[in-house]
């Protein structure tokens, strides 16, 4: 009985969340929302679909604290991405531009790291102020002095179409000249999951910062730029990359295929959810096009003596520490379908360990 009682002081009580299959991330979502089926989303209901502005900052509010989330978890993540070397920026090229939108395009290739985990990507854009305002019209208007300017990832499918993910949204100063930097993590993580022999696409739409004509015409006033009015290169867009060296710095319990098919032992693998490619989540889940969910894989090692006796099982290898995931998705309410944004529970894998019967070992 003593040998029990110190196992029971080394051990950890903690919510055993189950890894997800894709049945079992169906059933959590349904009960989330109070549904008993899939909602029955059609392609014709996404056509003409425009993102409510509240709804895009709602999500974009807590995609910012997921990812801030993310980055205190990471160790001494300051230290580590300032001081890698080999960060270097890369400059894309521009495909289009226009008053309201622009396509730019990054040649991706061989820019990252072997054996390396990229923890954070910034978009560096160079905004030129503007010469000449537009002057407002006999009616009185509230003062604008921002633009809204939405990152797009842009996925390339396989019959020519594309199909545009959200990654950040942000207010940008009419007023101001110089480089603003766009958290573009998320679209560089789904590039590297579909086709990473391509160059990434990204895509900026820039609207007015609330409703209405005035502040769309102000917003026309936001030019990114590469170029000045006698061809003199001001800056190039910019793509820089933060890498983490998962030899040097380890990788959080991670699986590394050597040892865990060596030893069987019980660890985190990457494990991508694509919902563009779920034929249940490709039209109803607007944001995000996929993440990266990860579970739990290898074994135990078990007790000598084991505690059946005392109502205990075998140790698996199991969750034992999650988070969630900010989702934007579609709801039919009658004949209309509407847009809407929570944060469901229990989506990321953060940590695996052994457990028996809702007890964690450490």
């Amino acid at each position: 009985m003593g040998n029990f009682t110190t196992w029971v002081l080394c051990a950890m009580l903690v919510v055993l969340v189950e890894g997800f299959t894709h049945e079992d991330m169906k059933d959590a979502m349904l009960k989330k929302l109070g549904l008993n089926e899939v909602p029955k989303i059609q392609k014709r209901d996404l056509e003409n679909l425009v993102i409510p502005a509240h709804i895009k900052n709602k999500y974009m509010s807590m995609l910012n604290l997921h990812n801030a989330r993310k980055r205190r978890s990471l160790p001494s993540l300051a230290g580590i991405l300032r001081g890698i070397p080999g960060n270097a920026d890369i400059s894309g090229e521009i495909l289009y531009s226009d008053t309201t939108r622009q396509r730019m395009v990054f040649d991706m290739e061989a820019r990252i790291p072997e054996n390396s985990e990229v923890t954070m990507a910034e978009l560096k854009l160079f905004k030129k102020a503007p010469k000449k305002l537009p002057l407002p019209d006999k009616r009185s208007h509230r003062p604008v002095n921002n633009a809204r300017v939405s990152v797009y990832w842009v996925e390339i499918l396989a019959d020519g179409s594309n199909r545009t993910s959200l990654v950040d949204s942000r207010l940008v100063p009419i007023h101001e000249t110089g480089w603003k930097s766009f958290d573009v993590t998320q679209g560089v993580q789904y590039w590297l999951k579909t086709n990473r022999q391509a160059p990434m696409h990204l895509e900026i739409w820039i609207e007015g910062e609330r409703p209405g004509s005035y502040a769309a015409e102000m917003a026309k006033c936001v030019q990114f730029t590469s170029q000045g009015t006698s061809g003199r290169t001001l800056g190039k867009p910019e793509l820089v990359l933060y890498t983490l060296n998962l030899e040097e710095f380890g990788s959080r319990g991670d699986c590394e295929e050597s040892t865990a098919k060596k030893n069987n032992v019980c660890c985190r693998e990457e494990y991508f959810i694509n919902f563009r490619e779920l034929t249940w989540t490709q039209y109803w889940i607007i944001e995000p096009a996929g993440y990266q969910a990860f579970r739990c894989a290898g074994g135990c090692k078990q007790l000598k003596n084991p505690l059946r006796h005392y109502g205990y099982g075998e140790r698996t290898c199991a969750v034992v520490e999650s988070t969630p995931l900010p989702m934007m998705y579609l709801v039919k309410k009658g004949e209309y379908t509407e847009i809407e944004v929570a944060e469901f529970p229990n989506m990321i894998v953060e940590k695996c360990g052994c457990t028996m019967d809702n007890i964690s070992v450490v």
